[in-house]
């Protein structure tokens, strides 16, 4: 199976290290979520005010949802018996995939959570401890527990605490085979009270499994289970209680034998396990989970060529039919949390599978298509729906909430499904979820993208993290000793990189005569040109793009931005009927906002300004969101009178003599645009919520916000993005990181930036 890991991105141990300790070390912080400025703040945040709502939380615990994080609040807790795979290396050592957990809940289901790790092996100490902390958290995540501890700990916690308690490990995997397999019967016309399914693996996530199938109606008899002995029976010595609940009389011994006339495998176990032969003798159209991580049982490729009638999902990414734990978690606490229910029981378990399975079979609706490049069809190479399809944040949260109030378990029925789906869509940023998919669509296409500034280290290691990424090949422009800076960054076969030596490469006089032919008449001599191509990393680059030797270009760490513009625009021209100009995009967890023209045009014309709007908007919309435009001034609605408002007033006058799709209105400052009472003021403003597009009446207001909000807004900043340029060329701020740099790189050979 996946836990969450992407098996098929490929990284150097050091820059894992480096993601980790770069700035500030780990990957979580506290972030106070009200206002600590003042004394009076203080003194309602903590003495005396804060005596209030713990009196009210005394005389009503209820209330404790109400005041506190407790609601939206989950413990991912481990002792690091069984850490993804790699065994029992001990509770500090799991800190790292339990921070990693916190983060995939924020960053998916908006859940908040913090690591606990617990240095302990004994059982009942584990106990003690979690039951203990039940005042603090809403929910409950065991994680990277060894079998068989964690089916006591699991049954005991959930028995003991009033708040909902998931051993993913176990259930999470489940609950996404159960999804699976409901589609491929649907698929192969079977039932499912009537396949006959092995289980190869008899751990934690093997029986969890094995029991929710069971519980979905495959019959008790038609289960077979083999651990590395064979298969288990009920006479067979050295088993478990709870692999014993699954042992079967069967005169069928090894895992060969079971497979014959079999419907299903279900692979939680090793690789290579299943081999071809083994396939061949399954039922027609055999149903295959290999998901053991990150080498499966058998390859998909194997399989089919066994069984061309097969249908096979595994635990990587690079294969068809993902099955990976992100698909559920998130949404399962998620949904649990929203009703504040008890627990976690089988039909919220069966609820989820049931909504990833159908979301699965539905038709991707155009908008979603579009923005998110989700574009499959159900069938045999599409039975689970794509980890980051927005859609599952809505579809599992709201199963799981209904089904956790049919069952009783909700404290805090939800009354109208309707505003809650709309509540749910709210607490997500789609911007992510398009990066995610970006990234995913340069490995499925990759492109050559060339780095203009390949001496430089934090160049170099974004040049690792994108060809060890899969994302495309980086072309290097750079002197002699490229290759041994990339092995000095832990690099083994520098030769493998591409590098371009200005003073050797054989098209040296092919570009002097191209840029020759364009500068001549500006009053460059051919010498002039000449040095230029020689000496200049961004004329060299940006005539290595026109020459056709990459797909896209990526430069700035080594010069200002204006500087490494000009240096660009001698070789590359803009985009026929457009003017280049710079977008800055702002990340928030639920909100992104695009600013232009932050880059390259001074006082830009009413026509100019319309223009970026346009292309703005589109450029939200690729991302994901569905654009509101405001056009900024110091001014509202002429209030107060001005001298320079007028490209900013007449660009909106234009905009109404196009046709465009999307809402926009201005003048006003930037708190009309995004704070809805004080556009609530203007009840004849034509933006029906928050603008997300911001348009600047200039370079020097745009430049100067976009830089404060960079280093003071506490946000992801992307960019700024360079579009209308007719060669994908993006310049980086000269801060920037490698991660920075990939994301650009992505952007710019994904057509996303553009």
């Amino acid at each position: 199976m996946s836990d969450e890991a992407e098996t098929s991105v490929q990284y150097s141990e050091r820059e894992a290290l480096r993601f980790h300790s770069e700035g500030r070390p780990g990957k979580i912080e506290i972030v106070a979520s009200k206002p600590l400025t003042t004394q009076r703040d203080l003194s309602l945040a903590y003495s005396p005010g804060v005596a209030v709502p713990v009196q009210a939380i005394a005389d009503d615990p209820a209330t404790a949802y109400d005041y506190t994080a407790k609601g939206n609040l989950v413990a991912v807790i481990s002792n690091g018996t069984a850490i993804l795979g790699m065994g029992n290396l001990g509770a500090l050592a799991s800190k790292p995939v339990m921070e990693g957990k916190a983060v995939l809940f924020k960053r998916f289901a908006d859940v908040d959570a913090i690591d606990i790790e617990l240095k302990t092996e004994d059982v009942d100490r584990i106990i003690d401890a979690v039951e203990l902390m039940e005042p603090s958290f809403g929910g409950i995540n065991l994680e990277d527990i060894k079998a068989p501890e964690c089916f006591i700990i699991e049954q005991t916690l959930r028995e003991r605490m009033n708040i909902p308690v998931f051993h993913d490990d176990q259930h999470g995997t489940a609950i996404i085979v159960a999804a699976g397999l409901i589609n491929a019967c649907l698929l192969t016309n079977r039932r499912l009270e009537d396949i006959r399914v092995v289980v190869n693996g008899a751990g934690a996530a093997a029986i969890a499994c094995t029991e929710l199938i069971k519980a979905m109606g495959v019959r008790n008899d038609h289960v077979l289970m083999c651990d590395r002995t064979g298969v288990i029976t009920p006479d067979r010595d050295g088993i478990n209680q709870w692999q014993s609940a699954h042992a079967q009389a069967t005169d069928r011994t090894t895992l060969t034998e079971a497979l014959v006339g079999a419907d299903v495998f279900l692979g939680l176990s090793a690789a290579g396990a299943l081999k071809p032969e083994m396939v061949k003798d399954m039922a027609p159209s055999p149903i295959i989970f290999a998901m053991a991580n990150p080498e499966p049982e058998i390859r998909p490729e194997l399989a089919k060529a066994a069984r061309p009638d097969c249908i096979i999902a595994t635990g990587r990414s690079d294969y068809p039919n993902q099955v990976n734990n992100v698909l559920g978690f998130p949404f399962i606490f998620r949904g649990a949390l929203d009703v504040r229910a008890t627990g976690i029981d089988d039909s919220m378990k069966i609820a989820a599978a049931q909504a990833i399975a159908e979301l699965a079979r539905e038709r991707v609706p155009e908008e979603v298509a579009a923005a998110y490049g989700v574009r499959h069809v159900f069938g045999p190479e599409y039975i689970i729906p794509a980890p980051f399809d927005p859609r599952l944040m809505e579809v599992v949260s709201m199963a799981v909430a209904k089904a956790a109030m049919d069952a009783g378990l909700a404290t805090k029925p939800i009354a109208d499904m309707e505003a809650y789906r709309h509540s749910l869509r709210a607490r997500l940023n789609p911007t992510t979820s398009v990066l995610t998919l970006a990234y995913e669509g340069a490995r499925a296409n990759p492109k050559r993208v060339l780095f203009a500034e390949g001496e430089e280290e934090v160049v170099l290691r974004a040049a690792i993290a994108f060809r060890e990424g899969g994302y495309g090949t980086p072309v290097l422009v750079g002197r002699d000793d490229v290759h041994d800076r990339l092995r000095a960054l832990g690099v083994e076969d520098p030769s493998v990189y591409e590098v371009h030596n200005s003073r050797r490469s054989p098209i040296v006089p092919k570009m002097v005569e191209f840029l020759y032919a364009r500068l001549q008449r500006r009053g460059y001599l051919r010498r002039d040109v000449e040095r230029m191509i020689n000496q200049d990393r961004n004329i060299f680059g940006a005539a290595l793009l026109q020459m056709g030797e990459a797909d896209a270009m990526i430069t700035g760490i080594t010069r200002t931005w204006a500087v490494s513009m000009r240096e660009v625009k001698r070789v590359i021209d803009p985009e026929p009927g457009r003017t280049p100009f710079g977008v800055h995009v702002l990340v928030g967890q639920s909100h992104t906002v695009f600013i232009a023209d932050t880059t390259v045009n001074e006082r830009p014309t009413a026509e100019q300004l319309a223009d970026f709007a346009e292309q703005t908007a589109a450029v939200a919309r690729r991302m994901g969101h569905e654009p509101r435009v405001a056009f900024l001034s110091y001014s509202t609605f002429g209030n107060p009178k001005g001298a320079f408002l007028e490209n900013v007033r007449d660009a909106v006058a234009v905009l109404d003599g196009r046709d465009v799709s999307f809402e926009y209105e201005g003048e006003m400052p930037p708190d009309v645009a995004l704070n809805p009472k004080q556009l609530a003021n203007y009840p004849f403003a034509r933006l029906s919520g928050p603008a997300n597009v911001l348009i600047m009446p200039g370079l020097q207001s745009a430049h100067i916000s976009a830089k404060l909000l960079r280093e003071l807004g506490g946000e992801t900043v992307i960019g700024p993005m360079l579009l209308g340029m007719e060669k994908p060329v993006q310049i980086a701020p000269m801060t920037s990181t490698a991660s920075e740099l990939v994301t650009l790189a992505v952007l710019a050979a994904g057509g996303i930036a553009r």
